[in-house]
């Protein structure tokens, strides 16, 4: 078993003109870019499309990397936007970030409870409520651990706007998970 290398050692050797080493670059980012594709498309067949899309675009661009951000957020941002491309093609519109109440008091919530197994299922089901672009806010920062300044750069905001929509979306998450764990008791009880 080969030891895996960074980014930089398989981008070098495709554009030296080695380019079956551009198919670890996609087994390594495959699953997260069709988790982008599919929360924005809401189309499983369409994401795998833009996924698709996304990677011919990186191979194609992979020349103009310049190393100033990590690869990764360099392709999500490329995901991103071929994502929202294709949405505006289709003329279908965005969710607005206030359909879900929030309350004021979006209080820490209490998982301990909840058995391991199910705590997984929830935040999932959770997350799949918010809207696509909360969804990749809370995608990249939460489970890609990607820095505010890193996540402006895949998604164009601002600091301040990103640092705005995190937090909406952490409270909107809690309101969203307290309202599902209050309907699972009382199917308990």
């Amino acid at each position: 078993m080969m030891e895996p290398k960074d980014d930089n050692y398989y981008i070098e050797k495709v554009l030296s003109g080695e380019t079956n080493y551009f198919s670890y670059i996609v087994e390594k980012y495959q699953d997260i870019v069709f988790s982008i594709a599919l929360k924005v498309l809401r189309n499983r067949e369409d994401a795998e499309e833009m996924a698709q899309e996304s990677f011919i675009k990186a191979y194609k661009s992979l020349g103009s990397f310049r190393g100033s951000a990590k690869f990764s957020t360099w392709l999500y941002r490329i995901t991103y936007n071929t994502c929202i491309s294709e949405t505006r093609k289709k003329k279908q519109h965005f969710t607005s970030t206030d359909d879900v109440q929030i309350s004021d008091e979006a209080e820490e919530m209490n998982l301990d409870g909840i058995p391991e197994e199910n705590r997984a299922r929830y935040i999932k089901e959770a997350l799949e409520k918010l809207p696509e672009d909360e969804y990749t806010l809370v995608l990249l920062y939460y489970f890609e651990e990607k820095s505010v300044d890193e996540i402006c750069t895949v998604t164009g905001l601002s600091a301040s706007n990103a640092k705005v929509k995190l937090f909406r979306a952490r409270k909107k998450l809690y309101t969203i998970l307290n309202e599902m764990l209050k309907d699972e008791l009382h199917t308990i009880l």
